[in-house]
């Protein structure tokens, strides 16, 4: 009895204690929480300085004022399916890129696993590195350190912050992710209200944004929700199954727009006032010297709440992968890519722009895949065999040879679309200039979807889920 009571203690969800549990399927009896978890884990994750730079850049593109905000209002509605997603980690209590092996096999699934491992360390670096900028330049203001000594102590404090909560495990990512909220939402209201009051609603650009301005300011404002489609159940498969889809689904959702909204908004207004190449510094010379202490805190403490939520699914993910160790093991893979690759971008320019320019092309890859993955989603109503999902050839979604050819099928039709309109520093789609240099590539989910429900509508096997 006293191991039995040993073993239970261990395995619950509690903040500063170790998580024990990966991709395995959580219990019901240790489901725990609320659909408001969902609330603060997106709102905190999407306080973000990144918004303020993508609400910047759809001006650039040559958006009025009022153009780019419904861009970014607009764009903000994703995640409306980012959250209603997460319905499949309640049915079945494990991860996102476990579940999507019912879409596309789980041999096919393995690809899509591999490259978002390395998107989601690509992206945990890139905030790394702005938030190790934001505290090296106070760090240099305040005279406690300057030069490369300076630099080494933002990344150390930068990394610990990150990897520390992100090692605890679910729990603690939960309670980070809503004390920060607090701070954060605190700091960037008064951003806006400095920012705001200023902005030129009349200024005209030069000229017409046409199709290629509108597309790029969507492709831009789209990329942040879009790349969280992976992650959904990662933060909902502790919640009891008693919760429901509207639940999950409003609260997620509304966390993320009121994020990306209103620092989106402070972009576009920040734009319209003073040049943002530099964004960071564009948006601090519009404040006063008093709060731009403050205003540095404000970036790192939103990279690290983003870049926590995205390294702690990177650990799930290895061991959708196949590495044999728990989550905390594999998370540490994730921290040493993190912390070398952050070293050689803060180091090594040419690599910081290479890693941004492939990131943005993967969005070929990313956007076909959760046209697929949703489309899967809603065809099944979310109903999955939770076992079959890990018994790899065994299971029903080992389909023929571990691919489903539906899905297979769907994801290359999305793939070539994708990539033919594409239009990154890396990749230019033959199709981009006839289309009067329109990117597309997010459509590239759409026909993939369409596809999908094409070739399977007829033969998704039947599973009937347990009274």
């Amino acid at each position: 009895m006293g191991q039995q009571d040993t073993r239970e203690r261990a395995d619950v969800d509690e903040v500063f204690r170790v998580e024990t549990h990966g991709i395995d399927p959580i219990p019901d009896a240790e489901r725990h929480g609320g659909a408001m978890d969902l609330f603060w884990l997106w709102f905190g994750s999407n306080l973000t300085f990144t918004y303020v730079i993508n609400g910047a850049l759809a001006v650039a593109f040559g958006l009025t004022f009022w153009q780019a905000t419904a861009v970014v209002v607009l764009s903000a509605l994703s995640f409306f399916a980012i959250s209603a997603a997460g319905l499949s980690g309640i049915r079945t209590g494990t991860a996102t890129l476990v579940i999507s092996r019912a879409a596309f096999g789980v041999r096919g699934n393995f690809p899509a696993g591999v490259l978002n491992w390395v998107v989601s360390i690509g992206y945990t670096i890139v905030n790394t590195v702005v938030g190790t900028l934001a505290l090296e330049l106070l760090l240099a203001r305040t005279g406690l350190a300057d030069g490369k000594a300076a630099r080494a102590l933002a990344l150390a404090v930068t990394l610990v912050l990150t990897f520390a909560v992100t090692l605890w495990g679910h729990a603690t990512v939960q309670f980070a992710e809503r004390w920060a909220a607090y701070v954060l939402a605190a700091g960037f209201g008064a951003l806006l209200v400095f920012v705001l009051p200023g902005a030129d609603t009349s200024a005209a650009p030069a000229a017409a944004p046409g199709l290629s301005g509108w597309s790029l300011a969507f492709v831009v404002m789209l990329a942040g929700p879009f790349s969280y489609l992976p992650m959904p159940a990662d933060y909902t498969r502790y919640l009891p199954r008693t919760t429901s889809l509207k639940s999950i689904t409003w609260t997620g959702a509304l966390g993320g727009i009121v994020s990306s909204v209103a620092l989106g908004g402070a972009g576009v207004a920040a734009a319209t006032q003073t040049d943002m190449t530099d964004a960071v510094a564009g948006a601090e010379g519009l404040l006063p010297g008093w709060f731009r202490p403050l205003f540095l805190f404000l970036v790192l403490g939103g990279s690290v709440t983003n870049s926590i939520i995205t390294l702690y699914s990177s650990g799930l993910n290895l061991q959708v992968l196949g590495i044999p160790w728990s989550r905390a093991r594999a998370l540490g893979v994730s921290g040493a890519v993190t912390a070398a690759g952050s070293l050689a971008a803060l180091f090594l320019t040419d690599f910081t722009t290479s890693l941004l320019s492939f990131l943005s092309l993967l969005i070929i890859v990313f956007a076909p895949w959760g046209g697929v993955f949703l489309a899967d989603m809603l065809m099944r109503r979310c109903h999955y065999d939770a076992e079959a999902l890990h018994a790899g050839r065994d299971g029903a979604y080992w389909y023929r040879s571990g691919y489903h050819p539906a899905g297979m099928t769907a994801l290359l039709a999305g793939l070539v679309f994708a990539a033919l309109t594409c239009d990154s520093e890396l990749w230019t789609g033959p199709l981009v200039a006839p289309l009067g240099g329109a990117d597309l590539t997010l459509s590239g989910s759409v026909v993939s979807g369409l596809v999908y429900w094409a070739l399977a509508r007829r033969r998704l096997p039947a599973y009937a889920p347990a009274a």
